[in-house]
């Protein structure tokens, strides 16, 4: 198939790994950057071989080569710059969480559906073949009845000065890391049906640290600690009626493996944002379906803002 053309809309760490995983992938082609510093897309695009580098994010969806707008920008930025994008004519991957209102969300997707473009939230590891074993040997009855979830992702934040920890980016540690746990759990255990949760706000008006307990159907119950203040940890446990499923690295999938029973399950090794960005581009192709879309990231979106609220209020939510 033709390669298709992708756009980076900012200069963000993580598009380090869509660079890596597109180079490795015959389906996409990284042609363009925007920055709102000419000098520093231009820095950027002689750093990683671009074609062209725009001075203002306008510039990029004015770019009649680009096809594909990959949006790296801080959350509170996510839906207002992926409309933007939609309505330029760009299909658009957008980096997790694409908002924590679910309002926003349907909006997005709206918006996608009348310029006749997708749009997809950058769950990356949902693609790796770690989350599909897990997935199946739960599904399967390997474990027997599912009962309970536990899922983590930790790690110390040293720089005060860290987006994550800005209000007004939508920062706090249930957006940048939670939102795995959440969706670990709701893939192999549905939709929650009510939350709890629990949050320690750190200076700057985030939440540094946030515990949360999920209660799907069928009396499955799951919980959840995540935190920018703790030491580094990420794991899924999947606790049945006859054994236990464990992946130890479910996000970064790092010598990928599932354990079931205390039994190594290992998988391919692959590049999970290669995956993601083969999935994407074949979709734009209309050579496969999209992985996630408006019901994955509406449902996401529920659930994180039940978990604040509850966080607030002290008492149960509905999603």
């Amino acid at each position: 198939m033709e390669p298709v053309r992708w756009g980076l809309l900012s200069t963000a760490r993580i598009n380090e790994a869509i660079l890596t995983g597109a180079a490795k992938t015959g389906t996409t082609e990284i042609v363009a950057v925007a920055s709102r510093d000419q000098a520093r897309a231009d820095e950027y695009a002689r750093e990683h071989g671009l074609a062209r580098a725009h001075g203002s994010y306008e510039a990029l969806l004015e770019d009649d080569d680009v096809e594909v707008v990959y949006n790296s920008l801080p959350n509170s930025m996510h839906v207002e710059w992926s409309i933007r994008a939609l309505e330029a004519g760009k299909h658009v991957l957008c980096e997790k969480p694409l908002d924590k209102r679910p309002g926003e969300v349907e909006r997005a997707f709206e918006v996608a559906d009348k310029a006749g473009r997708l749009l997809m939230e950058a769950f990356m590891y949902r693609h790796h073949p770690q989350t599909l074993k897990l997935a199946e040997l739960v599904s399967s009855g390997r474990i027997g009845e599912l009962r309970n979830l536990r899922s983590v992702f930790t790690w110390m934040m040293s720089d005060d000065t860290d987006v994550r920890l800005v209000p007004e980016l939508d920062g706090g540690a249930l957006m940048d890391l939670g939102c795995y746990c959440i969706s670990m759990q709701r893939v192999l255990a549905g939709e929650p049906e009510l939350v709890m949760g629990q949050q320690r706000v750190g200076p700057t008006g985030v939440d540094l640290a946030f515990n949360g307990i999920l209660r799907f159907a069928g009396d499955v119950l799951g919980e959840f600690h995540c935190g920018f203040d703790l030491p580094e940890a990420n794991g899924i446990e999947a606790i049945g009626s006859e054994g236990v499923a464990v992946v130890p690295d479910p996000v970064r999938c790092r010598d990928p493996h599932v354990l079931l029973n205390g039994e190594r399950v290992d998988v391919d090794d692959v590049d999970r944002y290669c995956l993601q960005v083969e999935n994407f581009s074949a979709a734009v192709r209309g050579e496969a379906e999209q992985l996630l879309g408006r019901a994955d990231a509406l449902a996401q979106a529920r659930t994180i803002a039940a978990l604040y609220r509850s966080a607030e209020s002290g008492a149960a939510e509905v999603p």
